[in-house]
């Protein structure tokens, strides 16, 4: 009998919340999903991507990976070890005032989500076009692994995700 892994629970309680978000309440429209498996280095990626509805110019992603390191400590039991996946989320939009929407951003950031690690901001644009307009990819990691202990969090965090997107629409 198949046992699923706490990725694939975590993935599965995921999907649940965003399509619920997407198909019943019609809030979000989901744009992207990926379901990766990294034969390289034995890891696992999942994916999903969604915007508001109406559409604001932001989206968010949220990704969860459990590495070759996570998977074996929970499939073997290994003692000592904790099982998780690595949790991330990622917001793009575009901004055009680079020092003053990039620092009200990472201001919001910080007042919505509080995060222990410092949200990275990656700026990108095409040369030459015109009016320069910057891709400003921003990334929010978590610290700890998450589990199953952790699914009732989802449906806040993607409330939080949603109320960042709110926000981000005002800024940009």
């Amino acid at each position: 009998m198949f046992d699923p892994t706490i990725f694939e629970n975590l993935k599965v309680a995921v999907e649940n919340v965003v399509y619920d978000l997407d198909n019943l309440d019609e809030r979000i429209i989901v744009t992207g999903r990926t379901d990766q498996m990294d034969m390289a280095i034995m890891s696992r990626a999942f994916t999903l991507k969604f915007d508001l509805v109406p559409k604001t110019g932001a989206s968010a992603e949220i990704r969860i990976e459990a590495f070759l390191k996570d998977l074996a400590a929970e499939i073997l039991e290994l003692p000592g070890e904790q099982a998780g996946c690595a949790l991330s989320l990622r917001f793009y939009t575009k901004v055009t005032k680079i020092p003053e929407q990039c620092r009200r951003i990472s201001n919001l950031l910080q007042v919505i989500w509080e995060p222990q690690v410092e949200p990275v901001q990656t700026l990108s644009c095409v040369y030459s076009e015109e009016p320069l307009v910057y891709n400003n990819t921003i990334e929010l990691k978590f610290p700890h692994k998450i589990n199953e202990d952790n699914m009732s969090d989802i449906p806040n965090l993607v409330e939080y995700m949603i109320r960042t997107l709110e926000e981000l629409a005002q800024i940009t």
